[in-house]
């Protein structure tokens, strides 16, 4: 609850959170008893990837784990999890049995207790450590510290974390809330197949807020200006290494004029055009596990048919 009577909105890969234990990174004997404990989760990470079993990840225990770096991801349900991430090259089993997180994302909010926010963990880290193998200052080697979430340089010194780009997503509005006429606005890229519709979305540049981030992206790809920002949730995405934040956004002036590079056609929907046009499938909305799909489903009041 954020506030008395108000619940928070549902977003699959922002539930089941885990306790971090950033305190306890540095105390290696702590570690090592966790890490000796057989009831221990193990979730092994080649590079940036992940192997499924028959669709869904594998956890082990860490006498099962290979040699490799040992993060620290924290503890769910009284069990401690940890990711260990190995090189490529010497990953076990076949190679092409190595996915990106994204072609298994969709599985990860199927489950009624959802492993999703230790996975997110894990390969944002395992995705930030495989791109970061320099100090941005000196060049220098960077030594992993505090369980995998610091990088020291061995040369100068300094200290790196991992980073977040935040992006925003919204769903605009139009028209009385609530009523048969509100409209909805939805854009598809280029790149998509027919019929498939999202929410906006993008990052949010240096020195600006995330309400006026909505503002820009709204107007620069549609043509759409809008007015009020209201918070939604948020979720972390880090593919590599995003955190959208969701918005509700009203529209004040509702010509569209898409800029035909990263939109190439938007449109408004009433809920009945939505409902509609998604039973019959020439409208196609994200995945249930995407925070577009839990903000569309927000503004339209319940379940829609179909998904990417």
């Amino acid at each position: 609850m954020t506030e008395v009577g108000r619940v928070l909105p549902h977003v699959a890969l922002s539930e089941h959170a885990h306790d971090r234990h950033g305190v306890l990174r540095t105390d290696e004997d702590w570690l090592e008893e966790r890490w000796s404990d057989p009831a221990t989760r193990v979730l092994v990470i080649a590079g940036a990837r992940v192997r499924p079993v028959e669709g869904r990840l594998a956890w082990v225990s860490p006498q099962e784990a290979p040699d490799g770096l040992r993060v620290l991801l924290g503890e769910r349900d009284d069990v401690e999890h940890f990711a260990v991430i190995v090189d490529p090259d010497e990953a076990p089993g076949d190679r092409d049995e190595w996915v990106v997180l994204r072609a298994i994302v969709q599985s990860l909010a199927d489950e009624t207790i959802s492993d999703g926010p230790l996975v997110l963990h894990a390969i944002g880290l395992a995705e930030w450590l495989w791109a970061t193998k320099h100090c941005p200052r000196c060049g220098g080697d960077l030594e992993p510290r505090q369980a995998g979430h610091v990088l020291h340089c061995t040369s100068c010194g300094r200290d790196q974390f991992p980073r977040s780009d935040p992006a925003v997503i919204m769903v605009v509005t139009d028209g009385d809330p609530g009523s048969p006429d509100e409209r909805a606005l939805l854009g598809r890229s280029p790149a998509w197949p027919p019929g498939r519709y999202s929410t906006l979305a993008g990052f949010v540049e240096p020195g600006e807020t995330m309400e006026d981030a909505v503002r820009r992206e709204v107007e620069e790809e549609t043509g759409v200006k809008v007015g009020e920002v209201s918070y939604f949730g948020s979720q972390p995405w880090p593919l590599p290494a995003s955190l959208m934040v969701g918005f509700t956004a009203r529209a004040i002036e509702t010509t569209i004029d898409v800029d035909g590079s990263e939109i190439e056609d938007a449109r408004w929907f009433t809920r009945e055009e939505m409902r509609a046009e998604a039973e019959a499938g020439t409208l196609v909305l994200p995945g249930g596990v995407s925070i577009s799909r839990s903000l569309v489903e927000s503004w339209y009041g319940g379940p829609l048919p179909g998904r990417w």
